[in-house]
C-alpha cells in the first residue's frame, strides 16, 4: 500500500494541489505532500508503540482484521487526510472523505481483491480517521485516535517556512504559521509510565500556542488520550509536563 499511494499521480496531484490552496490562497501552512506523509509517518511510529504495549486496534478487537490491516488503514489516512484543503479550509475534513473515498477503493482493491468485507472495513475506518482528524467529531477506533494525534505532532517550524517567507501581510492563521515557526522539534518515543512519549521542544513561548490549542486538544478528543504523554520544553528549560 505504500507503493501503491507514493507511485499513485492523482494522489500526489491533489496533495500539491492542497498545499496551494492553504499557502498562495489563504496564507495558512503546510498542508501538502510533505505533511500528509510526515502524519503518516507520524502514525506508523504511534501504532509500532501501542503494538509494542499489547495495545489492540480497533480492527483487531472487532475480529475484522490485523494489526497489518490497521496499518493499512491509518497509512491511506495519513496519506489523504487534508486533500479536501483542495476546496478550502471550512470543512476539509468533510470535502476531504467524499474526494478520499474512490482512491481509497480504487487501491484496496489492488491490495485485498478478493475480500471486500475486510475493504469495507479498511475504508470506513481511514474515512473516520480523515473526517475525524480536527479533533471537533467524536471518534470511536483507535485507528481514528491515532490519527487525530498524528496529525496534531505536526508542528515543526519547516512547516511555516513559505508562507512566512511569503510574507503577505496579516491574515487569518498567523497565530497557527508563528506559533509552529517557533517549534524546533517533536519528537515520538516509548514512554516511562505510558506507551507513548511526544516531546516538543520550542524557541519560544507562542509555540505553546500550537501545544496548548492544537495538540493538546487534539489529544483531549483522541481514543489513545489514555496512552500517551505530553512534554514541552522552552530554550532548554525543565520540560512542562501536560500528560
Amino acid at each position: 500500500m505504500a507503493r501503491l499511494l507514493l507511485a499513485d499521480n492523482e494522489i500526489q496531484a491533489m496533495q500539491d494541489y492542497a498545499n496551494t490552496v492553504s499557502i498562495k490562497r489563504l496564507g495558512y501552512n503546510d498542508h501538502g505532500p510533505v505533511h500528509m506523509r510526515t502524519v503518516a509517518l507520524n502514525t506508523l511510529r504511534m501504532m509500532e508503540l501501542l503494538k509494542k504495549a499489547e495495545i489492540k486496534t480497533s480492527l483487531e478487537l472487532e475480529e475484522s482484521g490485523d494489526f497489518e490491516d490497521s496499518l493499512v488503514a491509518v497509512l491511506m489516512a495519513g496519506f489523504l487526510h487534508d486533500i479536501g484543503m483542495t476546496m478550502g479550509r471550512q470543512d476539509h475534513e468533510i470535502h476531504g472523505s467524499y474526494l478520499a473515498a474512490p482512491l481509497l477503493d480504487r487501491l484496496l482493491q489492488k491490495v485485498y481483491p478478493e475480500n471486500i468485507l475486510l475493504r469495507v472495513s479498511i475504508r470506513s475506518l481511514a474515512l473516520e480517521s480523515i473526517s475525524g482528524h480536527m479533533g471537533n467529531r467524536t471518534i470511536h477506533s483507535l485507528e481514528a485516535g491515532v490519527i487525530l494525534v498524528a496529525d496534531g505532532c505536526d508542528m515543526e517550524k519547516g512547516r511555516a517556512r513559505i508562507p512566512i517567507a511569503l510574507g503577505n501581510g496579516p491574515r487569518v492563521g498567523d497565530i497557527h504559521k508563528y506559533s509552529a515557526n517557533s517549534i524546533e522539534q517533536v519528537r515520538i518515543s516509548a514512554g516511562k509510565e505510558k506507551p507513548i512519549r511526544i516531546d516538543v521542544s520550542m524557541s519560544g513561548e507562542v509555540g505553546l500556542f500550537q501545544v496548548e490549542e492544537v495538540l493538546l486538544g487534539k489529544i483531549a478528543a483522541s481514543t489513545v488520550k489514555g496512552y500517551i504523554e505530553l512534554y514541552a520544553e522552552e530554550n532548554g528549560k525543565e520540560p512542562k509536563r501536560y500528560l
